[in-house]
């Protein structure tokens, strides 16, 4: 995630990445502005493959499946994420501060890992 640019350096940003890493799909959280954000993807690359998910729990109770997997060594990082990792060991549960990297990532992990339509893989970079 970036926070700091327009919508479109973001979006532009998350098409190339998706491209690079042959991603499946870009997840786009449709709670807080979800339209928008499938919007502006759309005006960069109208073909990019867009997933939208709904917040129905509160960001501590989505996490909680998605930290059992980290429990049981079934998610590892691979270099630096020095904001991620920050909001990883930060995150209570409560209080003002949004951990968007965090909320990220467990879309991401539930969408590879927990979705039911999801068949994982391992794939060398």
């Amino acid at each position: 995630s970036v926070k700091g640019v327009a919508p479109r350096i973001w979006a532009e940003r998350a098409v190339a990445a998706c491209l690079e890493f042959g991603a499946a799909r870009i997840v786009v959280e449709a709670n807080q502005g979800g339209d928008m954000a499938k919007a502006v993807i759309a005006a960069v690359d109208p073909q990019a493959p867009v997933k939208t998910v709904h917040a129905r729990l509160a960001k501590r109770l989505r996490a909680a499946p998605v930290a059992a997997l980290y429990e049981q060594g079934l998610v590892r990082h691979v270099g630096a994420f020095s904001a991620l990792e920050d909001e990883m060991t930060s995150f209570v549960g409560a209080g003002d501060a949004s951990p968007d990297r965090l909320d990220a990532l467990v879309w991401a992990i539930t969408d590879l890992l927990l979705s039911k339509r999801s068949i994982p893989a391992v794939r060398a970079l």
